[in-house]
């Protein structure tokens, strides 16, 4: 141990006086263009929020919204419409990796029931719907919300109550990875301070795939599973909390372990057939 200690020492002396604070620099500069990176999607938050308030607070389509008719402008409108139409076509395709089931509504239909409409391969609609049948599709301004036929309904993906979340989701991620950079700045910057009064710096626990794991990986895992469990903001709020009590005792529990201890100097032992000065 002690020889391993002389030959950090010898090591961290020979080599560059400013390599060890470049390394510090380095982070720092990494975890400000991290935490820029995650003020874009933070950004786009609050405008997202207001379009899923206005979505969750839609009310059905009545009148001339409801029919669709010339003027009424339904698609940009904040109610929920119901389109009824018969179907044009109805297979399996591929869409990107994954199987769909594409339907398509003959025409005339509005906007924006006028796309084609893409149901799980394997859900209820996918094994009854078939070219010719009368089906139902609610929409709400540019977006399909549901499609339904003869009482079986699917809800479609990427609704608009679902973006503010994912992106408060993309804005949490860029800020836990650059707390984690601005945490390797500080421990390099100790490590710097170690070196310019030539002491030794050896990591306790060494970087590779199992620091990378506990510091990266585990956050986002805790934060998939917490999105798996919960829903919504919850599930932005626990993974809040979660990271937050790994964070803090983490950092805590690394900066007591690093922490210098005082030198004791060992007691001095006393021959015991040596009289102490004085005596007899």
């Amino acid at each position: 141990m002690m020889k391993t200690t002389v030959r950090t020492v010898e090591k961290a002396r020979r080599g560059r006086p400013g390599r060890p604070w470049l390394r510090v620099a380095a982070w720092a500069v990494l975890g400000v263009v991290l935490l820029g990176s995650s003020a874009a999607p933070g950004l786009a938050v609050p405008a997202r929020v207001a379009t899923e308030r206005s979505f969750l607070d839609a009310r059905p389509c009545v009148g001339r919204e409801a029919a669709g008719a010339a003027g009424s402008d339904a698609a940009e409108s904040d109610c929920v419409r119901t389109v009824r139409g018969k179907v044009l076509s109805a297979e399996r395709v591929k869409s990107a990796r994954t199987t769909v089931f594409r339907v398509r509504l003959r025409e005339p239909v509005p906007p924006p029931a006028d796309r084609a409409v893409n149901l799980r391969a394997d859900g209820e609609l996918a094994a009854i719907v078939r070219p010719g049948d009368a089906i139902e599709v609610r929409t709400w301004r540019d977006v399909q919300v549901s499609v339904s036929r003869d009482g079986v309904s699917e809800t479609l993906p990427a609704l608009p109550d679902e973006s503010a979340t994912m992106f408060a989701g993309l804005a949490l991620v860029g800020v836990w990875l650059s707390i984690v950079a601005f945490l390797a700045s500080f421990g390099s910057a100790r490590r710097a301070r170690r070196i310019a009064r030539g002491l030794s710096y050896p990591s306790r626990i060494p970087f590779g795939a199992a620091k990378l794991a506990g510091v990266v990986a585990a956050p986002l895992a805790v934060g998939y599973l917490a999105g798996r469990v919960w829903d919504g903001w919850t599930a932005v709020g626990m993974t809040v909390a979660l990271w937050a009590l790994v964070a803090v005792s983490a950092t805590l529990g690394a900066l007591r372990w690093h922490r210098e201890r005082p030198v004791v100097a060992p007691p001095v032992a006393v021959r015991p057939d040596v009289e102490p000065c004085g005596a007899g």
